[in-house]
């Protein structure tokens, strides 16, 4: 194998280290200041937590825009999220039977298909994600965290961190440190992804789906898989569906605001699926209220079977 591409694979698990530990410190840091201030834990978790685990996904999609790999910038988030529906709910379902709780399959749950949907019509009917349309995404991103606020409140949701991590002045320097992995991660992931793909005559296109998807996506799989040692598995759902929903309307709606993204053909059929696996979930959801063993195979099986899809295209 060629010397240039070796080290560039040691870049590219260099760059996801850099995203998962910056999250990390992110997430941390954050969660620190928010129990000094008082910020109720179910905020932290819908705004804080949710962002920090989409992190990676961000630095390397707004890296990709920003360097004109437009490709690896939506190929990014459609692999994410195909990775979180249906590898993760498949992997922890199989593992253990989640249940649904009432409100996430109630707005959450359709909140992610209807913008899902609404992605695919942007790119079906216009052939990209203009700038007009990622701030659409972004205003949607700013009515759904209000609304989630707003309901917080309304249902007396006043839990608070007992007591923070960190002082106020250490909790800005894991900020700092965190920010400062994730844009390092990010810019390291985008060069030597785009490298090895060039290098081995792969597209844009499958790498981000593939290789990086599934790297950004760690944060989320190793959640999930805390959340479900310890119990709490209806956090693994919420953790899914708050990732998802920040991957279209944050990710997108950035990376598109910075410049219009325009998509191959190929990737309107990748959109398509991500469409469908995504109503799938919330039938299974809908259907008896939970996930078990039986979904959780399926799940896996059509990941499994996407992935190959994906590199036969290719």
């Amino acid at each position: 194998m060629d010397a240039g591409i070796i080290i560039q694979a040691v870049l590219l698990l260099a760059g996801f280290v850099f995203l998962i530990k910056g999250s990390d410190f992110f997430v941390d840091g954050a969660s620190s200041v928010a129990a000094i201030l008082k910020i109720p834990t179910v905020i932290v978790g819908l705004t804080i937590v949710a962002f920090g685990t989409s992190a990676p996904e961000a630095a390397v999609s707004i890296t990709s825009s920003l360097t004109g790999s437009n490709a690896m910038a939506v190929s990014n988030v459609i692999g994410s999220n195909m990775f979180n529906m249906l590898l993760i709910i498949g992997i922890c379902a199989f593992l253990n039977e989640l249940l649904m709780e009432k409100e996430i399959l109630e707005k959450d749950l359709p909140f992610l298909v209807g913008i899902t949907i609404l992605f695919a019509l942007f790119i079906v009917i216009g052939g990209d994600i203009s700038n007009i349309e990622g701030i659409i995404l972004l205003i949607l991103l700013v009515a759904y965290i209000a609304y989630l606020i707003r309901n917080a409140g309304k249902s007396g949701a006043s839990n608070y961190v007992e007591k923070p991590k960190f002082t106020l002045k250490k909790s800005a320097v894991f900020i700092l440190i965190g920010i400062a992995g994730i844009v390092i991660g990010g810019d390291l992931v985008v060069d030597s992804a785009s490298y090895i793909a060039l290098a081995l005559g792969m597209s844009e296109t499958l790498v981000g789906l593939t290789i990086v998807a599934m790297g950004t996506s760690l944060p989320e799989l190793v959640t999930s898989l805390t959340a479900l040692k310890k119990g709490e598995n209806q956090l693994v759902i919420g953790n899914v569906i708050g990732s998802n929903i920040f991957n279209i309307l944050f990710v997108l709606g950035a990376s598109s605001t910075i410049s219009a993204i325009p998509l191959n053909s190929s990737m309107i059929l990748d959109v398509i699926i991500m469409v469908a696996a995504t109503i799938l979930c919330y039938v299974f959801g809908k259907t008896q209220d939970k996930f078990d063993k039986k979904e959780g195979t399926i799940l896996i099986a059509l990941f499994i079977g996407y992935m190959a899809f994906a590199i036969i295209r290719n």
